[in-house]
């Protein structure tokens, strides 16, 4: 496994550092994310500005945390920083208290089951979605969000809507659907990051830290292309549509499904990131992943649908129904095995972003 780490200074990409590591791919990004917000920490978090007592208690954040181990993987390392600072300021290390939120619908009880036993935090759950306010007003130090900003809370309204011309029938995503469908996407994508940043300006203290794992497009690809992020939701559609045709599902429930997820392009992240008055835009820098495993195709298949089985299953069976799960997933799989172009998972042009942000 290797993971490059681009690194953004003026416009243009100024170095190039390569971690080699043999690790699950979502360990692989968080072990890769781990120095960057360290040293975030250590050169952005002033203990002296951030707080307004050197005993008061810091308070992180971690939003759409799921069920564990990875968001708390991602607070131990936060919090070991933090403490390190406190120590070079020759201040006493102070208390934690930790948010884990997801949507009221993600299982708490298993996140609060999960929990390290040697925590060295409180802990707390906040159910919710983090497009809005959970907050009180300047009550956060710390932000952590890693892979869920391409998540949307609804949908456009105009791509269910039968006298729209973004109408997206027969398709359940904006991946090869007309332009004015991957609009709809994008404009509804731009309002949720600005009320996910407004939120936040009003939650986090001054000189506050923010640290976002942001799934983004590359800027030159096309809506239709084999390797966008987003072919494989594409392709799941088409099972759907050939199950409709077969009875197994109706034609008009495929036409009311789409999946809320749109992967931004990266000139298009920084553009919002930049332009937002609460925040300065302290580092963006991509994870660029390359897999040099040989891991067979069949293995690599299996669990590719694996991954997105446990991602999109939630959401189809709330609209289907549980009965055609096996059945979807057993079709997906096999299409993909009929289109060898569809096997070169780690081709997609998918950027894994990482990005500081500072409370003015």
């Amino acid at each position: 496994m290797v993971v490059a780490v681009s690194r953004w200074q003026g416009g243009s990409v100024a170095a190039i550092v390569v971690v080699r590591v043999g690790m699950g791919k979502k360990r692989l990004v968080i072990e890769a994310a781990k120095n960057l917000i360290q040293e975030a920490i250590f050169n952005k978090f002033d203990p002296k500005s951030i707080s307004s007592s050197p005993t008061s208690p810091i308070c992180i954040a971690d939003l759409g945390c799921s069920t564990g181990p990875n968001t708390f993987i991602a607070i131990q390392y936060i919090t070991e920083a933090i403490q390190i600072q406190y120590q070079s300021h020759n201040l006493p290390t102070p208390e934690f208290q930790v948010f884990f939120n997801d949507q009221i619908s993600n299982d708490f009880n298993t996140l609060f089951q999960k929990l390290p036993p040697n925590r060295d935090y409180f802990a707390s759950g906040v159910p919710g979605s983090f497009h809005g306010r959970l907050f009180p007003r300047q009550s956060l130090h710390l932000v952590h969000s890693s892979a869920s900003l391409h998540w949307m809370s609804k949908l456009p309204k105009e791509i269910t809507d039968r006298n729209c011309g973004a109408w997206n029938k027969g398709r359940i995503h904006y991946v090869c659907a007309p332009r004015e469908v991957v609009e709809a996407y994008e404009r509804q994508y731009r309002r949720e990051l600005e009320g996910f940043l407004k939120a936040r300006g009003e939650e986090i203290v001054g000189n506050g830290l923010m640290a976002l794992q942001i799934a983004a497009a590359h800027d030159v690809i096309d809506e239709d292309e084999e390797m966008h992020p987003g072919k494989d939701i594409e392709m799941l559609g088409s099972c759907l549509i050939d199950m409709a045709k077969l009875g197994v599902v109706s034609e008009e429930k495929v036409d009311s499904f789409n999946v809320p997820m749109y992967f931004p392009k990266l000139k298009d992240v920084k553009e919002m990131l930049e332009s937002n008055e609460d925040f300065t835009m302290e580092q963006m820098e991509a994870l660029a992943k390359d897999d040099t495993s040989k891991s067979s195709f069949d293995l690599d298949v299996e669990m590719h649908v694996s991954h997105l089985r446990a991602a999109f299953e939630g959401l189809i069976e709330k609209h289907f129904g549980e009965a055609i799960l096996d059945q979807l997933f057993d079709r997906y799989t096999e299409k993909v095995m009929q289109f060898p172009e569809m096997k070169n998972f780690h081709n997609r042009k998918l950027v894994g972003l990482f990005v500081l942000l500072k409370r003015k």
